[in-house]
C-alpha cells in the first residue's frame, strides 16, 4: 500500500474574554505550625475581600503551596556560617472572572490597600478552551487535507482514505500578560475604592500542527 504523509498546521488569533488575577502570598515564621496558620489566616482574608466583589468563597483556586525550613548566612570571625531563620511559607492561587475593566479597577483598588499584602499579576484567557482547541485542530487538518491534495494532484494519484492521524496533546496556553503589582504605581485613581484601569489585551495567537496519514492509488 502506498501512503503519503503530510503536516497540517492549524493558527486562531483570538480575543481574550476572561481575566485572571495571580495571588502569592509569603512569609516566614518561627514555628512549622506559625507557618500554616498564618497562611490560612491570609488566604481567608483573600477569600473575605475578593467575596466583596461577587466571587464565591471556593472561586480561589490553589495553584502550589509550600513550607520550607529557611537559613540565612552570616561571618563569625572570618567563618561563613549558616543560622536557622525560620519556616517560609509561599502560597500561590488565582481567581478569574468574565473580563470588566470597572469590577477589575475595584479589586486592584483593594489589595493595593489590604493589610494582606499579597503579590499580584494579571493574565488573560479565553473562557471555552477546549472550543477553542478543537477549532485549532479543525484548521490543522483541513491545512493537511489541503497539502495532500495540492501533493496528489501533482503527483497524478488518487488521495484514498486516512491510515492515521499524530497530535502531539501538547498543552497549549491560551494567555496574554499585560501587568503585574509594580504597574499600580502609574494607574490613575478614578474615584474613592477603585482604579481607572483602561487594559485592552492584546489577541493571543496560537498554532498547532498535526500529520496525516493518507492512503494513496
Amino acid at each position: 500500500m502506498r501512503t503519503i504523509r503530510v503536516t497540517g498546521r492549524g493558527q486562531l488569533k483570538l480575543h481574550p474574554d476572561t481575566t485572571v488575577i495571580t495571588l502569592s502570598l509569603e512569609g516566614t515564621e518561627p514555628e512549622y505550625a506559625d507557618a500554616l496558620r498564618r497562611s490560612a489566616e491570609d488566604t481567608e482574608s483573600l477569600r473575605d475581600l475578593l467575596a466583596g466583589f461577587g466571587f464565591l468563597r471556593s472561586d480561589l483556586k490553589t495553584l502550589s503551596f509550600q513550607v520550607d525550613a529557611e537559613y540565612e548566612g552570616y561571618q563569625e570571625e572570618g567563618v561563613y556560617k549558616q543560622r536557622f531563620k525560620g519556616y517560609r511559607y509561599q502560597h500561590r492561587t488565582k481567581a478569574e472572572f468574565p473580563s470588566d475593566n470597572g469590577r477589575l479597577g475595584k479589586i486592584l483598588y483593594a489589595l493595593a490597600r489590604s493589610p494582606v499584602r499579597a503579590e499580584f499579576s494579571l493574565s488573560y484567557t479565553v473562557g471555552d478552551p477546549e472550543a477553542a482547541k478543537n477549532a485549532l485542530l479543525g484548521k490543522a487538518v483541513a491545512d493537511a487535507r489541503e497539502k495532500a491534495a495540492v501533493l496528489t494532484q501533482a503527483a497524478g494519484v488518487a488521495l484514498g482514505q486516512i491510515q492515521s492521524i499524530d497530535y502531539s496533546w501538547g498543552e497549549i496556553r491560551f494567555e496574554a500578560r499585560p501587568m503585574n503589582r509594580s504597574m499600580l504605581a502609574s494607574a490613575k485613581n478614578m474615584a474613592e475604592g477603585s482604579f481607572d484601569m483602561d487594559i485592552e489585551p492584546e489577541d493571543i495567537q496560537v498554532s498547532d500542527t498535526v500529520t496525516v496519514l493518507w492512503e494513496i492509488g
